[in-house]
């Protein structure tokens, strides 16, 4: 077990305090699951939230992919059609999370893929947005990694 306490850049003016658990095994994946490895896409322009979700999600039978942007998605989630993609909203550049969920909805094989939010913009207009782009949850930043954990649990069968 150990502790996170992560202060996010000036840029986000929010706190990630949370216990985890470790729950990477090193174990090879085919040996545990019988090949059946379930991918989980995190889409988020900040460094330390990408690594702390691979951290705390990824187990013998779930593989992290991580992507910065936008694009960096798109590419990632048509090469390897992900099980679950967790999108930041907000994104320097390009593409931000709305456009890059429009356009995984227009990916016939990605539109059925489930996607959970995760931002700090949580106002009630983001909300709605996401709603009406069917996501398959909110949670906004800061977050709790048990409450985190619970929607991926309930998101990939």
């Amino acid at each position: 077990m150990f502790q996170v306490k992560r202060v996010l850049p000036h840029d986000c003016s929010c706190f990630i305090m949370a216990r985890a658990t470790r729950r990477r095994r090193q174990v090879n994946r085919s040996d545990a699951t019988g090949g059946d490895v379930k991918k989980i896409l995190v889409v988020d322009d900040q460094p330390t939230i990408r690594q702390l979700l691979r951290i705390t999600l990824e187990t013998a039978d779930r593989e992290v992919l991580l992507a910065e942007s936008g694009e960096h998605a798109l590419e990632i989630a048509r090469r390897t059609s992900p099980d679950l993609v967790i999108m930041d909203i907000m994104m320097p550049g390009g593409m931000d999370g709305f456009e890059t969920i429009r356009s995984l909805r227009a990916d016939v094989l990605l539109k059925k893929c489930p996607v959970l939010v995760l931002t700090a913009k949580d106002q009630k207009a983001e909300r709605s947005r996401a709603e009406e782009m069917q996501v398959a949850g909110f949670l906004s930043k800061p977050f709790h990694l048990d409450e985190l954990q619970a929607q991926v649990d309930r998101l990939i069968v």
